[in-house]
């Protein structure tokens, strides 16, 4: 059946995948926190790459397919910036928060006058508004003897690049507004284009062997997600393709340099084959909520409160206690604040499109 035909309402295998992308990231930072090296996980050594690395291209991918649906189902930047907002920054601010006023006076080596009179607390801060700057990383005598340093959440790094590709991903709908004749079609194209550019230059650099640049890379696997929506006529989602192309990727394993080629050929079908063709008892996950977000900007703190709290502890043991301390506060965070942010959508979507009906030359909707 074609891909089109799977993708009307929340029925799918999403949110499962985002929580075992979410903890995949948990495992491989295990590695790097207790032995203090970024390179410690093994697949590193085997493949090129860690499960937490295929984790993120898995979100940017995941990513790119849902947004896009949002941004041409609704045809509505205004709803579109607002959902992205109101998914993104919540969560984030109260992670930030307890970082500063809890993890932060906790573990700090400096008095307290001291770690607030520190302009380094204040550049973590001025980082958090936005994050377009970057990702904040450390904190004033915080973490600064644990065996990889000081960083306070390392795994934000993604989110600049993510609030990127929505801002991209909005800025080109928004340019077309002038034609609205062909507005979709060149929408359309600009995006599919986009994503078959940036994975040619992804294999020219490959194959000259030189360093391929992150945020091609992710804009590659972020605007491939759109590709997929916007091609869903066309697109079958077959099983014999399926097992075909994973079975050729677990043979390429066998080779790093084979195996980048065809991870990066075949991961978006694997992905929304695995999202939308499993059913039954898998589909009640969707019943708990959408905590894959909140275990994701936790995990890093808690598993450096861990090995700052003891000292020369076991990846499986950093594994174990990290995950139930990070799943606790995921399902905190969605239950008691993402979920109730995502709820003020409408609200916000109403008072903008209020706010821009007093200038003529505006169109609120589009």
């Amino acid at each position: 059946m074609r891909l089109a035909s799977f993708i009307e309402g929340r029925n799918n295998n999403f949110n499962l995948i985002r929580m075992i992308a979410a903890y995949a990231v948990l495992v491989t930072h295990s590695f790097a926190l207790v032995i203090g090296t970024g390179n410690a996980e093994p697949l590193q050594a085997t493949l090129g790459m860690t499960i937490g690395s295929i984790a993120v291209d898995i979100f940017f991918l995941t990513s790119g397919f849902l947004v896009t649906a949002s941004l041409l189902t609704r045809q509505s930047t205004i709803e579109f910036v607002w959902a992205r907002v109101l998914r993104i920054y919540p969560a984030l601010f109260a992670m930030h928060l307890l970082a500063i006023f809890g993890l932060g006076l906790f573990f700090t080596t400096l008095s307290w006058p001291s770690y607030f009179a520190d302009p380094l607390l204040y550049k973590y801060l001025l980082k958090c508004l936005t994050l377009f700057s970057g990702s904040p990383y450390e904190l004033p005598g915080v973490f600064s003897h644990n065996p990889y340093g000081d960083s306070i959440n390392s795994s934000l790094w993604t989110i600049p690049y993510e609030i990127a590709m929505y801002t991209i991903l909005s800025a080109i709908w928004v340019s077309l507004r002038a034609m609205p004749q062909y507005r979709q079609q060149a929408f359309n194209f600009v995006a599919v284009s986009g994503a078959s550019l940036s994975g040619i230059l992804i294999f020219l650099s490959y194959f000259n062997a030189t360093a391929i640049n992150h945020f091609i890379w992710l804009f590659f696997l972020f605007f491939t997600g759109s590709t997929f929506f916007i091609l869903r006529n066309r697109i079958v989602l077959s099983h014999s393709i399926f097992f075909i192309l994973l079975f050729v990727l677990l043979l390429a394993s066998l080779n790093r340099h084979a195996f980048f080629i065809i991870y990066a050929a075949t991961l978006a079908y694997i992905l929304f084959y695995v999202a939308y063709i499993p059913s039954g008892m898998v589909r009640k996950y969707n019943k708990l909520g959408d905590y894959s977000y909140g275990f994701y900007i936790y995990a890093f703190p808690v598993q450096q409160s861990i090995a700052a709290l003891l000292p020369g502890v076991s990846v499986l043991t950093m594994v174990i206690i990290s995950s139930a301390v990070t799943l606790l506060l995921a399902v905190l965070s969605w239950h008691f604040l993402e979920k109730h942010a995502l709820d003020l959508k409408g609200h916000y979507v109403n008072h903008t499109k209020k706010l821009l009906s007093f200038f003529p030359t505006s169109k609120s909707t589009s």
